[in-house]
Parts: C-alpha cells; structure tokens; sequence
C-alpha cells in the first residue's frame, strides 16, 4: 500500500481522516478531537490540549507526526497525526462525554490485563473466545493455542539465555521460518498477502504444526547445546528449522502438493484457512 494513501475512518457518521505510513494507520488528530468534543474551532482546542501534554511530559506528544491529509478545499496539508496507540492516550486527556466510552474500555482492558498476569489461563480462555468471533474453526484454534505455548516456552529460553527482545528475537525467528519453509516472515507475509497482522493467524492447519514443530526442535537444541548467546542461539535456530524443512519436503514429495498456501484469513470470513 502507498505510504501516503489516505482514507477516510467513520465514526458515528463522522469523518476522521487516516493515512497509511510506516506499516499502520495514523488518524488525524483533530478530526477526533472534533468528534469526541463538538468544539466549533477543533483546531483550537487540539492546539491548546498538546500544549497541556507537552507541559505534563506526555509521552503521546513526543510521537505525533505531521502528514499530507486532504482538507476539505480538496488541497493536501501537513496535518498532526498519530497512531492507535497514542490516539488512544490522548483521548485519555480529553474531558468529553463522548470520551468516556473509549476511557472506560481501556480502562476494562487494563484490568483485564491484571486478571491474566495473576491467572494466565484467562489469556487462553479469551484468546479463544476472540477467534471463535472471528470464524476461525475450533480444530484451528486448538493448533493455534498449542503453537503460542511452544513459542512461549521457546522466547523463554531465548531470554535465559541472553536474546534481546525485538530485533534479535525476529532474527531468530526468521532463520527458523527460512528453514522451515524456505522463505524470511516478510516474504511468507508478502506471498500470502498479509500486512500488519500476525502471520500465524494466516496459516494453515500443516503450517501451524510445522511452525510450532520448528520451534519446539529448537528449544530443545538450546537445551541439548546448552546454547548462551545470540551468534549460537541463531545456529540452533537455523539448524531446527532446517530439520523440519526436511520433514515438509518430505510431505510435498509423498503428497505432491506444496505445504506452503496463499490461503488466508483477510475478508474471507473465516473461510480462508484451511
């Protein structure tokens, strides 16, 4: 998609106007500001609230980004956006009854959040309800939820033994799918047509189980090398995921259908996975 494609949100019959950049939607800020407020000079009101968030150290001021939106005489101007995110923060800031709805919703996720920490199978339970919503089939789901426990268990290792959060995670997590299935996750993601979305949430049932059976290999190569650090981390990673990159050939030779499908679940209902 353009980076500077932009579209138009509705909200309660109102328009709030977004731009694709940088891989996610950013929203202008004071169209929300004159849906959530009614204010007759928006733009007033927004300037005097970021000047309150720049005062209280906001955080959400600090990433605001100043993009090409079209105004309503047609012309593109540079116009404060933001991302969900810190959208969301800001409406936090804002003493509006109309607000109040998306506080409290942040405010039940919060608490919810809490609940998970102290009880983890709440995550499960919620997570399944979540994809039972979207139409996902239960056999799916079940494969789904087993696959986030064997990651679980592998970022795990992968945090004992001296991985960073973030990039060298995604390292790690892309030799094993460049074993597994011949492709990096933004090459995957591209051939099955996926943007921002969680890629797992777009395989098949044998793409899942060769996912997770990758990822469970290489945790117990950590464990059997007793793996400390990046460069030997990424060695088990690769090697678990070649090990089972030789089990789904092995399925595409006695099947003669390949593993890998552009199958997925964008505006298909639920239908797309198969």
């Amino acid at each position: 998609m353009d980076e500077q494609k932009s579209q138009v949100a509705l909200f309660e019959q109102k328009s709030i106007r977004r731009v694709w950049h940088g891989g996610e939607w950013w929203f202008s800020v004071v169209d929300v500001v004159a849906v959530l407020t009614d204010s007759f000079t928006p733009k007033r009101y927004w300037s005097d609230l970021k000047l309150k968030l720049k005062d209280d150290g906001s955080q959400a001021y600090d990433k605001i980004v100043r993009l090409k939106l079209v105004a309503q005489d047609g012309k593109s101007r540079d116009t404060d956006c933001c991302s969900t995110e810190d959208l969301l923060r800001i409406i936090q800031s804002i003493p509006s009854p109309k607000a109040e709805p998306f506080k409290q919703w942040l405010a039940r996720m919060g608490h919810e959040r809490l609940q998970e920490i102290q009880d983890p199978e709440l995550a499960i339970k919620r997570m399944r309800v979540l994809y039972e919503k979207k139409g996902y089939p239960k056999d799916w789901i079940e494969k789904r939820l087993r696959g986030i426990a064997v990651r679980q268990d592998l970022t795990t290792e992968w945090a004992e033994r001296g991985a960073k959060v973030g990039l060298e995670y995604a390292i790690l997590t892309d030799e094993i799918m460049k074993g597994t299935f011949e492709m990096g996750v933004k090459k995957y993601k591209d051939f099955k047509g996926v943007g921002k979305e969680n890629l797992r949430d777009h395989m098949n049932d044998m793409e899942l189980i060769l996912t997770m059976l990758a990822e469970a290999t290489t945790t117990k190569l950590h464990q059997a090398h007793d793996s400390q650090g990046f460069p030997k981390l990424k060695v088990d990673a690769a090697d678990g995921g070649k090990i089972v990159g030789r089990t789904r050939k092995d399925i595409e030779k006695h099947t003669g259908k390949p593993v890998v499908s552009r199958n997925n679940f964008l505006g298909l209902g639920g239908r797309g996975v198969k």
